[in-house]
């Protein structure tokens, strides 16, 4: 992801933060959640000349994007400390 791809996502990612950040995600319908991050897509869109479905599209990519290399983290994290997870200390 390229430093105006991470820009771009964390603008979004900070402005749904402070619109949403009080609801639960998972017991909130997405299209709630779509309508609040709405403004910021149609700000982008108005600088870009660009339309809110392509800013929503590129958003949602680069958020599968960046959820999929967090995940790797992740599981690498996990794999190196399972490593270590073999090793029995005793009295």
């Amino acid at each position: 992801m390229t430093k105006e791809e991470e820009k771009f996502l964390d603008r979004i990612n900070e402005y749904a933060d402070k619109v949403l950040g009080h609801i639960n995600p998972q017991k909130t319908q997405v299209s709630y959640q779509l309508e609040q991050i709405k403004p910021i897509m149609e700000e982008i869109a108005k600088e870009e000349g660009s339309t809110v479905e392509s800013v929503f599209v590129r958003y949602m990519d680069l958020a599968s994007e960046r959820s999929v290399d967090l995940e790797r983290k992740f599981q690498s994290t996990m794999g190196n400390m399972n490593s270590y997870g073999d090793v029995f200390i005793h009295d």
